[in-house]
């Protein structure tokens, strides 16, 4: 080869690279998610699109698409089965009509703190979970952060199981949690996140139950009076991506989005961890009573056998154990 021809391939093989690095970068995935702005969810997918952006070189970008603009939590995951949206995240209840074990998760008080839940979702469990949302069309790409849930309501201060009673308090459509609100003797009306302020300021319902950093981002507070940290159970956003666009991916852009989407949960984790002393001092200055000193143990040996009870009826105890002994 001539030095002449040696530039020329050179040169070919320099433009075909560039017209690569140009087609991959032109490649935007719709990410949708439910909550505002103003959360930890927001704020985490902003931090994943200029970690993938720098690590991708440009290849591969985000489009955020807060505040249900895609539709509910149930619309979005079926848009991301179909293609319509690329990425989604939500709450492991909306996934357990797709895959029922993921109501594992869900079983009151089956986690004994953050570490656990952690432990146990970043371990074996977590990846067999997500690995059995293939068979429906999505990629689990990671877990990240929604937090322990607690109730609020417009009536009263909850301190026992007895002041649950007969409060109309809205839930996922998840049936884990129906029940159990149903044990508590709770009227549960299962509902979108999206309908939820107007549902509890028209006070078509009177509570709900989720973590405090959504009380807070969503403004929950202002049609709500009392807050009683209860944290029955755990729940973490799912971060899920269309498979067939996943396998779409070189293997490389494949890497780097898993890698730095659990990257990014332990991110998150960590933002909502820092927020909780400071979402309560602001909750309790907004005039809501927060109710920190409740025996959760009275809770707990209303709803937690009984969950335990229902998810071994239905699908065995291999998961149930794999939790307990991940203490």
């Amino acid at each position: 080869m001539t030095f002449k021809q040696f530039l020329l391939t050179t040169a070919t093989t320099c433009v075909l690279f560039a017209s690569s690095v140009q087609a991959q970068a032109e490649i935007k995935l719709r990410f949708g998610y439910e909550t505002p702005r103003s959360d930890t969810q927001h704020i985490t997918a902003q931090k994943w699109n200029d970690i993938l952006k720098e690590r991708t070189q440009g290849a591969l970008s985000l489009r955020l698409f807060p505040d249900s603009t895609l539709g509910n939590a149930a619309a979005m995951i079926s848009s991301v089965r179909s293609g319509i949206i690329d990425i989604e995240m939500s709450g492991s209840p909306n996934f357990s009509g797709l895959v029922p074990e993921m109501n594992v998760i869900d079983i009151p008080f089956i986690f004994k703190d953050e570490a656990h839940a952690y432990k146990i979702l970043d371990g074996e469990v977590g990846d067999l979970l997500l690995k059995k949302l293939e068979d429906q069309g999505l990629k689990g790409l990671a877990f990240w952060d929604v937090g322990f849930r607690s109730i609020t309501n417009s009536k009263h201060s909850i301190h026992t199981p007895e002041d649950v009673k007969g409060l109309k308090i809205r839930t996922n459509a998840n049936p884990m949690y129906i029940e159990a609100f149903k044990q508590l003797g709770a009227n549960p009306v299962p509902m979108s996140f999206s309908e939820l302020y107007t549902a509890l300021e028209t006070r078509t319902v009177d509570a709900q139950e989720h973590p405090i950093g959504v009380v807070w981002s969503a403004k929950l507070y202002e049609v709500q009076k009392y807050l009683s940290m209860s944290k029955h159970a755990y729940t973490p956003l799912i971060v899920v991506m269309n498979k067939k666009k996943f396998d779409e991916l070189s293997p490389e852009i494949q890497a780097i989005l898993i890698s730095s989407a659990k990257e990014m949960g332990q991110y998150q984790r960590q933002l909502n961890k820092e927020n909780e002393v400071m979402i309560i001092a602001g909750l309790k200055k907004a005039g809501v009573e927060v109710i920190e000193d409740l025996d959760r143990s009275k809770f707990e040996a209303i709803i937690a056998q009984k969950g335990r009870d229902y998810f071994k009826e239905r699908y065995g105890d291999e998961l149930i154990k794999l939790i307990d002994t991940q203490e």
